[in-house]
């Protein structure tokens, strides 16, 4: 059970919680009936759940987005609303990541809230942002919004300001919103639409590219076209000039009322030789085009309604449709210039954009719709929080086109340069992922009792992170990757990150530094803690962890740097976000995300190491090993490597006299006893004579650790390695 710590209540997040699933019925009912809140998913939300205390603030909510019936003039674009069904406090945690115990009170009718939204089930609010502390009254307090506010801000301004909407940076896009409506209803009939296209192009100075090739070997004009490619004869590699006339006609066949654009600015194009989204008749299969329409009818209800069940079907029809010849990676611009207010184009200079100066990775392939929507997701909550220097995917796209320096035209790349198959070859295969448990970390040799494992766990869960600290010997490091495949269920390389810190490790490698460049110039180059944070970010629905080996020996504040700060359990969020020591740019901030923990290991016996400092002690869970024999031991090593469990009770015995001694010593002390894995072999290792084999281990390994203790009494590290071989049984 997760109880209620001592916080400032300012401080504590508050939690507003979806009550349906993946399209499931409404919930709201039976929690409220049965006073609790349930995590509907096994996969998604846990440790978020897991943090909620005793006496947090919840909500349950429902979002949408709505057209008509608006307090406010919405110019006829969708816009994203949340609707609070009930409030309450939390009263019990079960613990499990998915069950809390909930004194609710109902909100009837619901009230409605514009704008700052979130479609994610589970949203955890911090206050300190002005638009946070809104939302927090209005749903807790009672206050009403100030919608007024909202409309103006930069994210939402350009479409619901008071500036006249003419005026506005990006008026193109009512033009291009209005166009995919009209366009919709030539879905089940495209002749008429065809046969427009056809006259259009033969009244243009330069037609139209229009000829295909039929099954039969002949070849003459299109008899059919997508939705897509009908947006790409205006979105190709042409002067503004033509791209307004073809716009105006087309518009003026479909009945748009928007008035042509006068400026493109941002809107990516296609490639002049290759600005289809179908290959040639006799190549395609006869579902294509209807595959294309599809997706565009599902991207259109999606954007307009926001639901979980349109979403969903839009997901089918996306990763249907972009697995089709000559549609891919591009198929998410044709989104973008349907609805581009919602839609994230993927479009190459998009992409670098995002990479380089954004820190945002795109993953190379043919995404399918569950990546595609995280990173629309991820993209789309940095704008409204505010994390990112750009406020929408309109203003990220003509940032992405914006002149370079030193240029002073706005830079032209056709999609397909970048983002074609043969230039985005697809991501290797995922690691086969074994799930691993608290099971099987004893079964591998690990003989602390099952409870003590399960707290540790739990304490990691909790704090974030956690050190292992203790004798050498005591198999610190070996426990503490266990642990960490423990904790994310499953034996996973990818996720679980091993790194060594050592005397001359520096911030520069480890977060993030100038190096070298292929060209002789300095890059800055991401370290490996900033890389692990950048893929827990983007997988939020999996745990991370990164394991450093001997965290003291090097210089662990001057290392972490700011991310000291960042790695407070209750700082894992955006908006304790920080700058860099060398930001990529200047807005950039980041910050820990709740998936990633990080566990050390500390040998306390090294009288080379630097005492840690009380800021990083503050952040760690402290976890104490020792030298652990006992029947637990004899058995596991025993059964693995065929020793006699008499032989191994003679070697305990030594072992536990010498620590004895060495604990004692008023010079040394408990720290310096000698673990069990010292004498632990590899499983399943053959030992053929058993005597030399411990004789080996006392004098490469015991007998140097001894010699370094007593440096300045020779004589009785000697007599300490004789009384452990006097008599020693073969």
């Amino acid at each position: 059970m997760v109880t209620s710590e001592s916080e400032d209540a300012a401080v504590r997040p508050v939690w507003l919680v979806g009550a349906s699933y993946g399209g499931s019925d409404d919930q709201t009912s039976r929690f409220l009936r049965e006073g609790r809140w349930e995590n509907g998913y096994f996969d998604r939300y846990i440790e978020d759940v897991k943090s909620v205390l005793t006496g947090d603030r919840i909500a349950i909510k429902a979002t949408y987005v709505k057209r008509r019936n608006l307090p406010f003039d919405n110019r006829g674009h969708p816009v994203s609303v949340m609707s609070i069904k009930a409030t309450g406090t939390v009263t019990e945690n079960l613990g499990d990541g998915r069950n809390l115990n909930v004194d609710w009170t109902p909100v009837d009718p619901p009230r409605e809230w514009f704008f700052y939204t979130y479609r994610a089930t589970v949203w955890r609010v911090f206050p300190g942002r002005w638009a946070a502390d809104g939302l927090i009254r209005f749903v807790f307090e009672g206050e009403k919004q100030d919608i007024n506010a909202f409309r103006n801000d930069d994210y939402w301004k350009d479409r619901f300001g008071d500036q006249q909407q003419s005026d506005h940076r990006f008026a193109w896009t009512d033009f291009y919103s209005e166009f995919a409506d009209k366009l919709l209803a030539y879905r089940n009939d495209r002749r008429p639409l065809v046969a427009a296209i056809r006259e259009i192009s033969s009244t243009l100075p330069r037609p139209i590219p229009l000829q295909d090739q039929f099954p039969d070997g002949a070849s003459g004009p299109i008899e059919d076209i997508c939705p897509f490619t009908t947006f790409g004869l205006f979105n190709r590699g042409i002067t503004d000039e033509n791209r307004r006339r073809i716009a105006g006609r087309l518009a003026e066949f479909l009945g748009v009322e928007e008035p042509v654009p006068d400026s493109f600015e941002g809107i990516p194009t296609l490639n002049n030789l290759n600005a289809w989204f179908f290959p040639y008749a006799k190549s395609r299969t006869g579902d294509h085009m209807d595959s294309l329409w599809r997706v565009f009818a599902d991207a259109l209800q999606y954007a307009d309604s926001g639901n979980d069940a349109d979403r969903a079907r839009f997901a089918e029809s996306f990763d249907d449709a972009i697995s089709r010849h000559e549609v891919g990676p591009r198929l998410a611009t044709g989104l973008y210039w349907i609805r581009p207010w919602f839609f994230l184009t993927l479009d190459g200079r998009t992409v670098v954009y995002l990479k380089y100066r954004l820190g945002i990775d795109v993953r190379r392939g043919r995404p399918d719709a569950e990546t595609y929507l995280a990173l629309h997701d991820q993209v789309e909550s940095r704008f409204i929080e505010q994390s990112l220097p750009l406020r929408s995917f309109p203003e990220l796209s003509a940032a992405a086109y914006a002149p370079l320096d030193g240029d002073t035209e706005p830079v032209e790349s056709p999609i397909d340069d970048d983002l074609m198959d043969q230039d985005w070859p697809p991501e290797p295969e995922p690691e086969p992922e074994i799930p691993y448990s608290l099971d099987d970390i004893i079964s591998e040799g690990c003989f602390l009792e099952r409870p003590r494992l399960e707290a540790i766990l739990d304490r990691l869960r909790s704090k974030k992170n956690l050190i292992l600290q203790g004798p050498p010997g005591t198999g610190k490091t070996w426990l503490a990757k266990k642990l960490a495949f423990a904790l994310i269920s499953v034996r996973s390389e990818r996720r679980v990150r091993p790194f060594q810190f050592h005397p001359n490790l520096s911030y520069e490698d480890f977060v993030r530094g100038w190096r070298p460049g292929g060209d002789g110039r300095l890059v800055l180059v991401d370290g490996p803690f900033l890389t692990a944070i950048e893929d827990a970010r983007r997988e939020p629905e999996l745990n991370f962890v990164v394991v450093i080996e001997e965290i003291n020996r090097g210089n662990p504040a001057q290392i972490f740097g700011e991310m000291l700060t960042l790695l407070e359990a209750d700082k894992r969020s955006r908006q304790e976000a920080l700058a860099l020591s060398y930001p990529r740019n200047p807005n950039e901030r980041v910050h820990i995300p709740p998936n990633l923990f990080v566990i050390g290991t500390m040998n306390v016996a090294d009288r080379s190491l630097a005492l840690v400092d009380l800021a990083l002690r503050r952040r760690f869970a402290f976890i104490d090993l020792e030298p652990v024999f006992g029947d637990v031991w004899r058995n596991w090593v025993s059964e693995q490597c065929g020793l006699d469990k008499a032989f191994l009770g003679d070697i305990e015995g030594r072992l536990t006299s010498l620590n004895q001694t060495i604990a004692g010593d008023n010079l040394l002390g408990p720290q310096f006893r000698i673990g069990h894995s010292v004498v632990t072999p590899v499983g399943g290792a053959a030992i053929d004579n058993p005597g030399e084999w411990f004789r080996q281990v006392v004098e490469t390994e015991i007998a140097p650790l001894l010699d370094e203790y007593w440096f300045d009494q020779p004589g009785r590290s000697g007599e300490e390695k004789d009384k452990l071989l006097r008599g020693l049984p073969g």
